[in-house]
């Protein structure tokens, strides 16, 4: 029998061939990592540097091909800004903005999948070089800290924490070995070596430190934002995406099928634990609100303004963060409405 996540939402599959693949990631300096470059499929396609193209009405777009001259906007992020979750690149968020619901100026897609803070402030800060003039950035993003934030002091380092992280050090303990083991027998000098590394608690922080963790490093990087874009007159919103959890108590039919069968698959409760409660949800985005009111950086939680939107058997998640394609036109047009977009 087919899974409910294969019937519900076959795209997913798509997304899973490269997406998701580990074996697929694309390594890269700085970043870490980013898309397949040149991915085309019914589902989802990639630019040659590996951004997802947006459509307007008559037309696509790309940070790296068939870029608009300009004026543009950015839709930036992670996965959810990204469109995991839709059924093809004209129903992600930055294409619906730009076909229908903020036509005036074109939508790149300037997401990042699976990215944290501040690896979305570094992807601006790489590729900004290729961009015409930008007229407004819209951040669409905030959970992935939050949950990274769970993580040991070590793995969170100065930055935070990204995914995948815990293989990266492995790997990095065993080449620094690998090193040690090499110098020895050379000398006087052979017996110096840098520090052991801590040994610490791994497990989970408190909810309070996650959430002032999270908040503040969030606070920190869109200030950069700000002050990256402040002589071009660049608008700048954060938006704190929705979580499925964070919107309402009782998910749609479809939505109680395939968070079911993807939590005997993830077991998204025990990894992030009391932070996908709707009272989290709304204590990050106070703390999210008090730090952009300081910065002067415009915000938005658009949970709650979500769920005043749709009736309880709206279909609008894949998983607990993902959109199906009636979620991003929703979402879309709620944006565009709040943050006066045109």
């Amino acid at each position: 029998m087919p899974s409910h996540r294969a019937v519900l939402t076959p795209q997913m599959l798509r997304y899973a061939e490269k997406f998701d693949d580990r074996g697929e990631i694309r390594w890269l300096p700085y970043l870490m990592y980013f898309h397949p470059v040149a991915h085309h499929s019914d589902v989802v396609n990639t630019d040659k540097i590996g951004f997802r193209f947006s459509h307007g009405a008559t037309e696509r777009a790309s940070v790296g091909e068939q870029l608009p001259p300009g004026p543009v906007r950015l839709l930036a992020g992670s996965s959810t800004a990204f469109g995991i979750g839709a059924t093809r690149d004209a129903a992600t968020l930055p294409s619906r903005l730009w076909s229908d619901h903020a036509p005036s100026n074109p939508w790149l897609n300037f997401a990042g999948r699976s990215h944290n803070s501040t690896q979305e402030l570094l992807l601006f800060a790489l590729y900004r070089h290729l961009l015409p003039q930008v007229e407004e950035i819209v951040i669409f993003s905030g959970f992935n800290n939050l949950g990274l934030a769970r993580l040991p002091r070590s793995q969170r380092g100065d930055h935070g924490a990204f995914f995948n992280c815990g293989e990266y050090f492995q790997q990095m303990d065993q080449l620094r070995a690998r090193h040690r083991r090499a110098a020895s027998g050379r000398g006087r000098f052979s017996a110096r070596r840098s520090a052991d590394p801590v040994v610490e608690n791994s497990a989970a922080t408190e909810l309070d430190e996650q959430i002032s963790y999270a908040s503040e490093l969030t606070i920190r990087h869109l200030e950069s934002w700000r002050l990256l874009t402040a002589a071009t007159g660049t608008k700048i919103s954060f938006v704190l995406q929705p979580l499925a959890s964070w919107v309402r108590a009782h998910p749609a039919p479809q939505e109680k099928l395939l968070f079911a069968e993807l939590d005997e698959i993830s077991h998204f409760g025990q990894v992030y634990g009391d932070i996908a409660s709707m009272e989290s949800g709304r204590r990050y985005a106070e703390a999210l609100r008090r730090g952009c009111e300081k910065i002067g950086v415009r915000f938005l939680d658009m949970s709650p303004v979500l769920a005043d939107a749709v009736s309880p058997r709206s279909w609008l998640f894949v998983d607990r963060i993902h959109f199906t394609d009636e979620g991003h036109d929703v979402v879309a047009g709620l944006l565009a409405d709040i943050l006066d977009l045109s």
